[in-house]
């Protein structure tokens, strides 16, 4: 089988950019099952509900569902287990003392990848945003939206 290259992606989590506010990202290796990684190149992976926290010094990634895999035995994993995230010691540091300062930032997992045969997770430091927030960037985009459309107009003649 040939080196895979590039990035392939296999699941976003949509909801958390609605439910958050996103202010920095970080890429994270996962210690994964060989199922587990089997599993994932079929693409079978959510990450609803899953979020990451500290754990003895590591930062560790919970309730990420990974479907078990079709062709596996005894050997099969759990789907909801918790796994290690992989990153710095730097990186590690500087995410625990922004979550230790009790500002209300969160880590949660926007998007899981290959990277280069890799599997990777895109987390992000996040604040969780209020129901008005949410109606405040939807009444922006919707805004944005009619400005570009009225803009194409004036363009093409029509306004």
């Amino acid at each position: 089988m040939a080196k895979e290259t590039g990035r392939k992606l296999i699941a976003s989590n949509k909801k958390a950019r609605h439910d958050y506010a996103i202010l920095k990202t970080y890429e994270a290796g996962l210690v994964l099952a060989g199922t587990e990684v089997k599993s994932l190149r079929e693409g079978r992976a959510s990450l609803v509900d899953a979020f990451a926290q500290e754990h003895e010094g590591e930062i560790m990634l919970y309730g990420l569902h990974i479907a078990e895999y079709g062709y596996g035995s005894w050997t099969n994993h759990v789907p909801r287990r918790t796994r290690k995230l992989l990153l710095h010691r730097v990186e590690i540091a500087k995410i625990l003392s922004q979550l230790r300062d009790g500002n209300g930032l969160t880590l949660v997992p926007l998007s899981m990848y290959f990277s280069n045969g890799w599997a990777k997770v895109e987390l992000g430091m996040a604040r969780g945003l209020k129901s008005y927030d949410k109606r405040q960037v939807l009444a922006e985009r919707d805004a944005q939206k009619e400005i570009a459309r009225e803009m194409g107009r004036r363009l093409k003649g029509r306004g």
